[in-house]
């Protein structure tokens, strides 16, 4: 069994940026993704437009064309898709790492299909996996959604948001538009101040003259078919209801980190422990890339101020 310079499980935006970079410096790799290329990037709604421009979303200077000055998904599809082709990257894909295991000289990572060894791990996996769950009553039914892709599905529906971000207020403006009843669920006061500064007016101008409801201060208490029940600061209410989206964010696999060995702050945060020079975490030559360094803090971490974490970590790994 060939061992590995570099694995690197995850071949999303920043994962493809680290196999370039072991490329560049002649260390043998392998990216292994449980999808296709740029898995979580496919999974974004389909009209999804980024709130980075095109060229804070280019990896190893190639340059990213895209309509407008801030790319949609298949956009972003086409982009990564041509660097991997290109570049002729060594990725294996709809493989997923089932286990990864330290021994004294190397890791053994083992998967759907195969077995690999390698001397350094990076882990690029992301957080769009595991959707922030509300763990109430009726949650599991089939109407219930934690990803949103296009709006046509939703017409002429009764359709119930939950959430205050990017994701929740894109999919509310376009169900919406596309003649769902929309209503909105936000824990606090306010539509959330990192909506893209484009939208953000154009949700409240919605709200303000009524045509997509709201309700603030509020929490989904409980999911039925036909209904759902929001409790507000006047009580309880029940709205009737055909489908929930609840947009709610998303995690880090914070039990495959752990499993390895990977330390986590004791706090909310969950913060995994790294060395912020060269990206290694506290299991020596096992390395983190992309917005899971981020733990929960997901804002924290994109494509545009991570892409870094690939220079670093192969500069970290030639210097050993």
């Amino acid at each position: 069994m060939k061992n590995f310079d570099v694995v690197i499980v995850g071949g999303g935006p920043i994962g493809i940026a680290c196999g370039l970079e072991a490329k560049k410096k002649g260390l043998s790799y392998l990216i292994i993704e449980k999808g296709p290329i740029v898995n979580s990037i496919f999974h974004y709604p389909s009209n999804m437009q980024f709130f980075s421009s095109s060229e804070k979303l280019e990896i190893d200077q190639i340059p990213f064309i895209s309509k407008e000055p801030k790319p949609k998904r298949d956009e972003a599809l086409e982009y990564y898709r041509r660097i991997v082709t290109s570049n002729m990257l060594n990725i294996h894909l709809f493989e997923k790492v089932k286990n990864v295991v330290k021994t004294d000289t190397s890791f053994e990572i083992t998967t759907n299909k195969k077995s690999y060894t390698a001397t350094n791990v990076v882990i690029a996996t992301g957080f769009y996996d595991l959707p922030n769950t509300l763990n109430i009553p009726g949650e599991q039914l089939e109407k219930v959604k934690h990803y949103y892709d296009n709006p046509h599905y939703y017409a002429q529906q009764k359709v119930a948001v939950i959430g205050a971000s990017n994701s929740a207020i894109d999919a509310a403006l376009e169900c919406y538009r596309k003649g769902a009843e929309v209503t909105l669920i936000i824990r606090g006061t306010e539509v959330g101040q990192r909506v893209k500064y484009w939208v953000r007016p154009d949700i409240i101008n919605r709200l303000e003259e009524g045509s997509i409801s709201v309700f603030y201060n509020a929490t989904l208490k409980e999911i039925e078919h036909d209904k759902i029940l929001v409790t507000t600061p006047e009580g309880v209410k029940t709205i009737e209801n055909d489908f929930v989206l609840a947009l709610t964010g998303y995690k880090p696999n914070f039990e495959f980190l752990e499993n390895l060995g990977v330390a986590l702050s004791d706090d909310n945060k969950r913060l995994p422990n790294y060395d912020q020079e060269t990206m290694e975490t506290n299991v020596p030559n096992l390395y983190l890339a992309g917005v899971i360094c981020g733990g929960m803090e997901t804002h924290k971490w994109f494509i545009e101020n991570s892409r870094v974490h690939a220079k670093m970590i192969m500069d970290s790994i030639l210097k050993k």
